[in-house]
């Protein structure tokens, strides 16, 4: 029996790609708010919060060994079923240690559903269409993110609905798309199988390396920026969706066509313009004092997430197509390894001075740029970087 068009691996990512946000962003939304205004966070309580919502994607190398039990496909759709009931738990336990158990919860269904859903759209696509699609995935997260919070915009200002109920709503929609996804779609096979061993190779240290200062990066925004509006400038959990909405309009708009500039570009001129831009982005995170200047870096600082897809086509493009379902995991841990360490850490110096925080941010960047210039201009299996060359010939963990 021939299958309907649309049953495909890409309208299969793409539903994939429609039901994470609903959960993850109605409680990133949310979060910065629940926890001053319900639990009475401070720096510490939230960096520490962070740090144990990281741990689950420090071990996300575990993800070769759960594939010895079930198929990637399935894996996925159970780790966003968890996903989802992580976040329908959380406003029902507005207390320290019960964030932290909710947001261990949903942490791993999150960590687990984004190494398995890049090891799966990197098998299904072609190196040629990764770029474009990768893109046109980022651009359908972001307009589901848009309605999302737009949605928590109405029902917070004008039904005034409760925390719990927000973060209930969002978390069940998404069990409901993972039970949607499993029952609708069969099995797509990978065009190589996958080793089903943990796979690190000398070969991929530079990709590595970049992951790693990701990793220490990105946790610097998600954390303490937003951090940054709530207890520096008053912010409400309102005016920080109304920010949201902004960043996920841009992305809506132009996160294909990032893709396909990837695809034209290459990947380290890409990679030259994010880190750039956020060496400029961080440094002015701080000195700033004005909540309208904050508001605009907070935008702009998210309008060079769409350049992560380089990182990805990097990878593709010089990996072993078997490495791929392994390689995902293991990049997953090597980024959190700074992701677990940095909120805490730097939940400790926020309280003496959130300036250091984001100049630390500066100083992940410039490492970033740096590592940037050694991509090469063709990536490929045995041109993995222009300096330090390692032989095709090796052995793996």
């Amino acid at each position: 029996m021939v299958e309907p068009r649309w049953r495909s691996p890409v309208t299969l990512l793409i539903l994939m790609s429609v039901a994470m946000p609903i959960a993850f962003n109605t409680w990133n939304a949310l979060l910065n708010n629940f926890v001053v205004e319900r639990a009475a966070f401070t720096g510490l309580e939230i960096g520490v919060l962070q740090s144990l919502r990281e741990v689950p994607g420090f071990v996300a190398f575990t993800t070769v060994f759960i594939l010895l039990l079930i198929r990637e496909q399935t894996f996925a759709v159970f780790s966003l079923a968890l996903l989802g009931a992580g976040v329908a738990a959380t406003g029902f336990f507005p207390s320290v240690y019960g964030l932290y158990f909710t947001t261990v919860i949903m942490s791993f269904g999150f960590h687990y559903f984004e190494a398995v859903k890049q090891s799966l759209s990197l098998q299904w696509l072609s190196k040629e269409e990764a770029p474009r699609v990768l893109g046109k995935l980022v651009s359908v997260a972001a307009v589901t993110s848009l309605v999302v919070y737009g949605m928590l915009w109405v029902f917070l200002e004008i039904f005034e609905i409760d925390y719990l109920w927000n973060f209930f709503i969002g978390g069940a929609v998404c069990i409901l798309l993972a039970v949607v996804v499993w029952l609708g779609f069969p099995h797509f096979p990978g065009k190589t199988e996958q080793h089903s061993h943990i796979v690190l190779r000398k070969r991929y240290w530079l990709y590595y390396a970049l992951i790693f200062f990701s990793g220490a990066r990105r946790q610097i925004f998600m954390v303490f920026a937003a951090f940054l509006m709530v207890e520096k400038f008053g912010y409400s959990a309102a005016q920080l969706t109304l920010l949201f909405l902004i960043n996920y309009a841009f992305n809506w708009l132009f996160a294909e066509k990032i893709g396909v500039l990837i695809g034209r570009i290459g990947e380290r001129a890409a990679l030259t313009i994010e880190y750039a831009g956020l060496i400029v982005i961080f440094s002015a995170y701080a000195f700033v004092n004005d909540p309208y200047i904050a508001a605009g870096l907070y935008v702009v600082d998210h309008m060079f997430f769409a350049l992560y897809i380089a990182m990805s086509t990097y990878f593709q493009k010089i990996a072993d197509p078997a490495d791929l379902a392994s390689s995902a995991g293991v990049s997953f841990t090597i980024n959190h390894i700074a992701a677990v360490i940095v909120p805490a850490a730097l939940g400790l110096v926020w309280v003496s001075s959130s300036m250091a925080v984001f100049l630390i941010g500066t100083a992940f960047a410039v490492c970033s740029l740096l590592l940037a210039q050694n991509v090469p201009n063709r990536p490929a299996p045995g041109n993995e970087v222009r300096l330090g060359k390692i032989s095709l010939v090796e052995n793996s963990i």
